[in-house]
């Protein structure tokens, strides 16, 4: 029997042209003009119609269009669209998109298949319509199956209002439509953040955060030189896998900073305090590699207990305690040290007293910690403890706000203190010489 609910349909990854674009190939040979747009296919379940040329317009098949342009919405395939309400995420753009369930039996048979088209504009402006297109193949499915299949579709947008066209077809072209109206807003207390897509904007959603997408502004003032200490580990310290939310929050994290225009150079290390180990390594760059960090990530094996850890006991906080020494015990010090990650929740915190034998450490320190439900976790963890020593400060991370608060008042820390610290190291080095030309 099949299961009876079915998290998502498999995407279609044959290489080719899409099914769509050979339609539109079809509807050409019979007279209609068209413009077309045929490309080698990228494999993924949902992306961007683009024109061949940036001049050209992409243009349906009549049939479709009138769907789209008919305020009735059909149900020949029965489905039910359920709007995605817009949400802000750690990346500073909006999410919105849709869930899709449909009758299992809708799809019985060997390798059913349904094409979901949608178009979506800020209200008013039909011109600037952005298209997207996704492909579903389903597993074999039983005549008789029971439950529903799901499917989704995610877009990335900026402030504004938007109409949406929604049109589902099946293989013997029975179709499900419908459209809707959303808002899209900051809260009047988040205007000052600063958006990474624009007004009015539409994207492709990221199909994974581990990429090199982060512009930053030119700052022709202070240029900062930080290192990171980032333990890339689930905010569920029991789970076996990373959650996306977690990865995106994570990542955000280092974008944030990397993205500030004061931030000249970084130096990255990340571990995972469960696994005791350091999983990638990046000397002092101008951007962090991102798709190598993304590799390096992919090597953490969550879920499993090397037999070494078991035999050694507290493993976790000696790895945290031997970090810190080589991180921090060096004779030079970047601008500052910032950790970043979960709460680490260990069953020994690391001695104070054997981090302070590490000395005077001539550099802030920081902690961002990712706690997205600080109620259920208001309690310090192992690395707040250990930064204590050094007089840390600490920041929680539960939002996107409280991201963009973050980064923005401690690189103005940073900046402040190492203007100080040069001011201070003038000042004694003045005092030197007058000292040395008055005797």
């Amino acid at each position: 029997m099949a299961s009876r609910n079915v998290a998502a349909c498999l995407p279609d990854r044959k290489s080719g042209a899409n099914p769509y674009l050979y339609r539109l190939a079809r509807a050409a040979l019979a007279g209609i003009a068209v413009f077309l747009y045929f490309c080698s296919v990228p494999a993924r379940a949902q992306y961007l119609l683009r024109p061949a040329q940036p001049e050209d317009r992409i243009t349906l098949l009549p049939s479709d269009m009138a769907i789209f342009e008919s305020a009735d919405g059909r149900r020949d395939l029965p489905c039910t669209v359920t709007p995605r309400r817009p949400e802000l995420g750690f990346d500073l753009r909006f999410h919105s998109g849709y869930d899709v369930t449909l009758p299992m039996n809708e799809l019985s048979g060997e390798g059913q298949s349904v094409t979901i088209l949608f178009r979506i504009y800020p209200q008013g402006e039909p011109g600037r319509a952005a298209y997207f297109l996704q492909r579903f193949h389903a597993p074999a499915i039983e005549d008789d199956a029971k439950g529903d299949a799901f499917l989704q579709g995610g877009i990335d947008l900026g402030e504004g209002s938007y109409h949406v066209d929604w049109l589902m077809r099946d293989g013997i072209e029975r179709i499900c439509s419908t459209n809707w109206d959303f808002d899209v807003a900051l809260p009047p207390k988040d205007k000052p953040m600063a958006l990474l897509i624009r007004p009015n904007e539409l994207a492709e959603s990221t199909p994974e955060p581990f990429v090199n997408d982060t512009l930053k502004p030119v700052h022709d003032g202070e240029s900062l030189n930080v290192r990171l200490l980032v333990n890339f580990a689930p905010e569920d310290s029991l789970s076996a896998t990373m959650p996306r939310s977690d990865a995106d929050a994570l990542v955000s994290i280092l974008k944030a900073i990397q993205r500030d225009p004061r931030v000249g150079h970084i130096s990255l290390v990340a571990f995972n305090i469960g696994d005791a180990r350091i999983i990638y390594r990046q000397d002092t760059a101008e951007q962090i590699d991102f798709p190598a960090l993304g590799r390096a990530l992919q090597t953490v094996k969550l879920g499993t207990v090397d037999l070494r850890h078991l035999e050694e006991k507290h493993s976790e906080t000696n790895f945290l305690e031997s970090l810190i020494e080589h991180e921090m015990g060096t004779s030079t010090h970047p601008d500052a040290v910032i950790f970043a990650g979960p709460k680490a929740r260990l069953d020994a915190n690391v001695p104070q007293d054997d981090l302070r034998r590490i000395g005077n450490i001539e550099c802030p320190v920081f902690y961002l910690n990712y706690n997205p439900n600080p109620q259920a976790t208001p309690w310090k963890d192992s690395i707040s403890h250990a930064i204590r020593v050094f007089k840390g400060t600490e920041y929680t991370i539960s939002r996107p706000r409280d991201l963009w608060l973050s980064t923005t008042e401690m690189v103005s820390r940073i900046v402040r203190l190492k203007r100080e610290k040069a001011v201070t190291a003038s000042t004694g080095s003045g005092a030197r010489q007058t000292d040395g030309s008055s005797q």
